[in-house]
């Protein structure tokens, strides 16, 4: 069977476990229809680039697919009917990844390192009572001299 890559942007007034709920009833769907849903990510609620519908955010769902193309033909007229989606893209793709997509790699380095400068402040920093001291008395970078 062939490999599809599909996203979808769900509308953003739904809450993060009504988005996911759609994630799983599309799996449900193509599986009904002789396919598999290898792996599903939720990237969370983006900023879209262009007003979509009205809306500046969406839910964004990424799935990969091993399914036949009739299974992919029903799952895109299932979208186009569904009010709660506001686009979908599903590309053909040679093979697929079992990793995380660069989304979720982006998403999780940006964890690590707020996460990094949480713990890497000191107690006054993190109440909001920074050490400062005047322009006269910092010290000079070499990169600058």
């Amino acid at each position: 069977m062939p490999f599809y890559e599909h996203t979808l942007i769900a509308r953003p007034d739904l809450t993060s476990q009504q988005a996911q709920s759609l994630g799983e009833t599309i799996a449900q769907l193509v599986t009904e229809q002789g396919g598999k849903v290898t792996k599903t990510e939720y990237w969370g609620l983006r900023n879209l680039a262009y007003r979509v519908k009205k809306n500046r955010k969406g839910h964004y769902l990424h799935f990969n697919i091993d399914a036949p193309a009739a299974a992919v033909i029903e799952l895109e007229r299932t979208e186009r009917i569904n009010e709660d989606i506001l686009r979908y893209l599903t590309v053909r793709v040679d093979k697929l990844d079992d990793g995380p997509s660069p989304v979720m790699l982006a998403k999780a380095s940006r964890d690590e390192r707020s996460r990094r400068d949480r713990e890497g402040r000191g107690e006054r920093e993190v109440r909001g009572e920074r050490e400062e001291q005047p322009k006269g008395e910092r010290e000079a970078r070499e990169d600058r001299i």
